[in-house]
């Protein structure tokens, strides 16, 4: 071989992200899994997927199913990672979020986002951002989600076409009235919220969930601030940043650090 010929690129994990008409990423569940390979240093590239291509691709590279529907039949989501870096022959390909946030943690154990005695409890705390927190905020982030979709991705979710995958609610932002009431709603679960990490204050900075380190709790909660920052700047960011003596603004800012690439 010349000393001249390139050499072939070291493997790097690569992470399947939704395309969206915006360049930056903003799917809260797929931002968990970004914060931790940035926290951790780890070397990714992103492989963007419309919503019409999704299961396809995903079975076209063996991805596993995320979930099951009660039928039997498998539900293919991202985020998905392909980890070529330990086997090229035979790289580890994992599906569901929190699957995906246990295997990194297990394969690169160094920079923990689950430090010592905490992964019940900040398990327990994701699952409540999840399938609690984040629920007032549906009405509102996912029409407004649509809306920066590419044409193809939206029309996945218009009723009437082929492939059609949601009901109207999806596309359709609640009227002025109702989207007041929204935001009424969310503003009661981040105050919850903040009395809880409240809690923290004298044994830990009262900012993050774990003490005075960031962890999957903290990236958990800022993939929603994400989220919401992304898609609805004015209306929400503008609102949220005020509420509880800045708090929110003050975790962006502690994990702002892991929102670009190692």
């Amino acid at each position: 071989m010349s000393r001249n010929s390139a050499r072939p690129a070291a493997p790097v994990i690569i992470l399947y992200d939704l395309k969206s008409a915006s360049p930056q990423p903003w799917a809260p569940n797929i931002w968990r899994i970004r914060f931790i390979l940035n926290y951790k240093r780890l070397r990714y590239r992103t492989v963007w997927v419309e919503f019409p291509d999704v299961e396809a691709t995903l079975r076209a590279i063996g991805a596993p199913p995320s979930s099951m529907r009660s039928d039997g039949r498998p539900i293919y989501t991202l985020p998905v990672v392909v980890d070529p870096t330990r086997n090229f022959a035979a790289p580890q390909i994992l599906a569901n979020t929190n699957n995906i946030a246990e295997y990194l943690e297990a394969s690169y154990p160094a920079r923990p986002v689950f430090p010592d005695g905490t992964r019940a409890l900040q398990t327990l705390f994701v699952h409540y951002i999840q399938e609690v927190f984040a629920k007032p905020l549906l009405p509102i982030m996912v029409p407004l989600s649509h809306q920066s979709l590419p044409a193809r991705s939206q029309s996945h979710f218009r009723p009437g076409t082929p492939g059609y995958a949601a009901p109207q609610a999806f596309s359709t932002l609640p009227p002025g009235p109702q989207r007041e009431q929204a935001w009424l709603a969310v503003k009661d679960q981040f105050d919850f919220l903040s009395v809880i990490l409240d809690k923290n204050v004298g044994d830990g900075d009262g900012t993050v969930a774990c003490g005075h380190e960031v962890s999957y709790a903290d990236f958990a909660l800022c993939s929603v601030l994400i989220w919401i920052q992304r898609m609805a700047p004015q209306d929400g960011w503008m609102r949220i940043r005020d509420w509880n003596d800045g708090r929110w603004v003050r975790l962006w800012d502690r994990c702002k650090l892991y929102m670009d690439e190692y």
